[in-house]
């Protein structure tokens, strides 16, 4: 049995450690929801890189604490940011980095990565858990895509990663209608592996991610490369269009309505502008 360890991510906003090769990244904005943060990104892709080359590591758990995976952005956050900063480009750019750093990073790093969801999974949040290769989710757990209510195209790598999961038509009418779907019909659909009572979700979840890790190493990354492969299409260009078209919609009328009416718990009226 290896040696338990912690991780420095440089924040509080996620933890990390690892425990009998499995390396658990917990992010820990629970009064938020878990919703994403410069921090938590930033310590999320640190921990994802030291867990990609470590060899006391063969799988990597992401989870959420409070009983929330992941809200996604962080929309009242995004109700006091005046603008765009260093501009467009720039705000492109970093976009494009942060999301390759960590759903690209747990898409095509070597090691099987699962989400284990307690709760909430919705936007950046959904995108993160369906970029790893299995989701083992709560009975309890919401999926939803959520942009269309704020008036955002989508990113993460959330199209790219649903539609390779669940085919381009069911990823429409999820992402356009932007419902949300339980934990069952989330499995029925594919979106999830399997669905367990809130109290078992660690025991199943650490059980499965113990028996990868322990497992034919060098087998499971050439096995991760090939359904890659499989897939088709470039994922890359994928999350950078994605990060393109969510800061242009940033700057639309829809979303400022939008997140406006969703601070003061107000329907948003769109005006296709």
């Amino acid at each position: 049995m290896s040696q338990a360890r912690t991780i420095d991510t440089g924040t509080e906003d996620i933890l990390a450690r690892v425990e009998n090769r499995v390396a658990i990244l917990t992010m820990n904005r629970p009064k938020r929801r878990n919703a994403l943060s410069v921090p938590m990104l930033q310590g999320m892709q640190a921990a994802l890189i030291e867990a990609e080359t470590a060899d006391d590591v063969g799988c990597v758990v992401l989870t959420g604490t409070g009983g929330a995976f992941c809200a996604g952005g962080d929309v009242k956050g995004m109700a006091e940011d005046e603008g765009t900063g260093g501009g467009l480009d720039n705000a492109i750019h970093l976009q494009r980095l942060a999301q390759r750093g960590t759903a690209g990073r747990i898409y095509e790093m070597p090691k099987p990565v699962i989400a284990m969801l307690p709760g909430a999974a919705a936007g950046a949040g959904l995108g993160l858990a369906l970029a790893c290769d299995m989701r083992i989710a709560a009975e309890n757990a919401i999926l939803t895509t959520a942009f269309a209510k704020i008036g955002f195209s989508g990113d993460w790598g959330g199209t790219f990663f649903m539609t390779a999961l669940i085919g381009p038509a069911k990823t429409r009418e999820l992402y356009y209608l932007s419902e949300k779907i339980d934990a069952v019909r989330a499995e029925q659909l594919g979106l999830v592996n399997r669905v367990v009572p809130a109290d078992q979700l660690e025991q199943e979840t650490m059980d499965i991610a113990h028996r990868i890790a322990n497992g034919p190493t060098v087998a499971f990354r050439y096995m991760k490369e090939n359904i890659a492969r499989a897939i088709g299409g470039d994922m890359g260009e994928c999350m950078d269009l994605e990060a393109t078209h969510h800061v242009h919609t940033a700057l639309t009328r829809d979303h400022r309505e939008a997140v406006k009416a969703f601070v003061e718990k107000k329907t948003p009226v769109f005006e296709g502008r």
